[in-house]
């Protein structure tokens, strides 16, 4: 009697094994690298063209982060200064620092400074500056403390788990509005209250009258 199966099919239990083998090995290797810094970007302190030292213009002069970074309270994204913004002090300030070469150069050519882009949210994830900037989220809780640093770099991790922490306990992260751009601000605390509570009671009062209630298992929320 003739074989049904050809003798090829003998290897096909082998064949499966190993197909499913190197799926599960490509899985595990891209969760993995998923969870690390460096898919995450932390750590990440580029050169860029015109060294901007954010300690000098926010702690020595006071600046806030909102007079270049404009669109936070307004927009999705928020904005990369232009020349402009550079100019309105440095066309008096230092004008004649060979450092602010770029600047000007690009000043009279019209072309913009090709700042390095350090935080950038992935394409498949939503993220609204506004949003939570105008219900007081701080620039510190997921930039770190960018008014201290003389190179900025990507200091938090931004992976999926770091803002499902936030959305599932929003008040560990909430301050009042006016104190979001101040990145040194901390909760007034009681008699015998520590930081953290005190950070939990006002954040909780915000969350409360605000009615704060990001997704934390709506997968929507952030993907759309």
């Amino acid at each position: 009697m003739a074989n049904i199966f050809p003798r090829s099919s003998n290897w096909l239990p082998l064949q499966i094994i190993i197909i499913v083998s190197v799926l599960g090995t490509a899985v595990s290797l891209g969760a993995m690298y998923y969870l690390t810094p460096k898919y995450a970007r932390q750590g990440y302190q580029p050169v860029q063209p015109v060294a901007f030292p954010h300690n000098v213009h926010v702690e020595q002069l006071g600046m806030d982060c909102r007079y270049c970074h404009s669109f936070v309270e307004v927009a999705a994204h928020s904005n990369i200064p232009t020349t402009q913004v550079c100019m309105n002090c440095h066309s008096q300030v230092q004008k004649d620092n060979p450092k602010l070469k770029p600047v000007m150069e690009s000043w009279q050519t019209g072309r913009p400074i090709e700042w390095v882009q350090i935080h950038k949210t992935p394409d498949f994830a939503y993220f609204n500056h506004s949003a939570h900037v105008n219900r007081g989220v701080s620039c510190v809780s997921c930039h770190g403390r960018v008014d201290q640093m003389e190179v900025v770099y990507h200091a938090k991790s931004h992976t999926m788990e770091f803002c499902l922490d936030c959305h599932r306990a929003p008040e560990e992260q909430l301050r009042p509005v006016e104190e979001v751009t101040n990145l040194g601000w901390k909760p007034t605390q009681n008699s015998g209250e520590s930081l953290a509570d005190a950070q939990h009671r006002v954040g909780l009062g915000i969350k409360i009258k605000e009615a704060v209630n990001p997704p934390d298992k709506n997968c929507f929320g952030c993907h759309r």
